[in-house]
């Protein structure tokens, strides 16, 4: 007589898979490594819209900029190596979150949740995260971008990548994708509470800087409403914090090529506001969740020379909530949330 072995037919509680994925990283700081890692990142569509047409841009890419990038790249991700923790901080401060709400979840229903950790680009992969859920039974599947503003090339190229990655499964799970955060109330309440114990040391600045990750400004013109989800963190964080609106300004970093990206630049700001008679400036970036290159590097060295070099007196980076108990306890309660009708007994 045929016994069925599945989880839906046995009358066993489903497991739910979380699947929780960032950027990535390359897998060491040379240029051997960082040249795989930029090509899969640069050859994806989400990322680089035509134009130019996809042939010309692959000869580029192939030609030009991973021929001359990851040596320059390299020497970037070295003078952050083992800052925070074992390798790259991205990778390791992720690991320490996966481990936090694994931990967290394991409490409120025991062997209920399976977490995985997938990197967009790079190792460990949202593929081998995926083939994890499915090697331990999971029927539900939660998808968790850890970008909190919706971006069609951050979040849309994850659901990509995890759309396509489940096409492979004979049985196709119960699937759920939290596409942003950028208005929780207590992802707000977590940064204010960083944002206060990082014054509460180093005392206020005259200006509190909220640095988010750019756009090209066609993406935006073509819909993509990134923009409008950072002014919307903003201006709760701003509110949270009880800040004037001569307090706290919202820019855009890390900006490649040469087109026009979403202003107020980052760098740009930071030079001139020493002129203004802006001399102490500290700045936070809420849309990084974790800290990383563009947070470590470009943030708290590149921009800091900028602001300084231009007559500034004093600059403060406020780090990304990474495996802040409240940024775990926040991630957590969002996946409860999420999964609720699935855990009911």
């Amino acid at each position: 007589m045929y016994q069925s072995s599945s989880i839906h037919e046995s009358g066993d509680k489903p497991k739910i898979g979380i699947l929780l994925s960032n950027l990535g990283t390359p897998d060491a700081p040379t240029k051997k490594a960082v040249k795989p890692f930029l090509r899969q990142f640069l050859s994806d569509t989400r990322v680089i819209e035509p134009p130019p047409p996809r042939w010309i841009w692959q000869l580029i890419l192939n030609v030009v900029i991973l021929n001359l990038r990851p040596r320059k790249s390299a020497k970037l991700y070295q003078s952050v190596w083992n800052t925070h923790g074992e390798g790259s901080p991205l990778l390791s401060i992720s690991k320490m979150q996966k481990s936090a709400i694994e931990l967290q979840l394991e409490k409120m229903a025991q062997g209920r949740f399976i977490v995985a950790l997938g990197m967009r680009y790079g190792n460990p992969s949202i593929k081998s995260a995926l083939s994890e859920l499915e090697s331990e039974g999971c029927s539900n599947i939660i998808v968790l971008p850890l970008y909190p503003q919706y971006a069609s090339s951050s979040t849309g190229s994850v659901f990509d990548a995890v759309t396509e990655g489940l096409s492979s499964w004979r049985n196709v799970p119960d699937f759920r994708f939290i596409s942003s955060y950028n208005k929780e109330e207590l992802y707000i309440q977590a940064l204010a509470n960083s944002v206060k114990e990082y014054q509460a040391t180093h005392g206020k600045p005259d200006l509190l800087l909220m640095s988010y990750h750019g756009i090209p400004k066609r993406y935006f013109d073509k819909g993509d409403n990134y923009p409008c989800q950072c002014c919307k963190t903003t201006y709760l964080l701003a509110s949270k914090l009880d800040l004037k609106p001569d307090e706290y300004r919202m820019t855009f970093q890390s900006r490649v090529g040469v087109g026009e990206w979403m202003k107020d630049y980052t760098d740009e700001t930071l030079k001139s506001l020493p002129a203004k008679g802006v001399k102490n400036v500290q700045v936070i970036c809420p849309g990084f969740s974790v800290d990383c290159l563009e947070t470590i590097e470009e943030i708290s060295e590149e921009n800091k020379t900028y602001f300084m070099t231009s007559g500034g007196e004093s600059f403060g980076y406020i780090p990304a909530l990474n495996d802040r108990q409240d940024h775990i306890d926040f991630l957590t309660k969002l996946l409860l949330k999420n999964s609720s009708d699935w855990t009911v007994p």
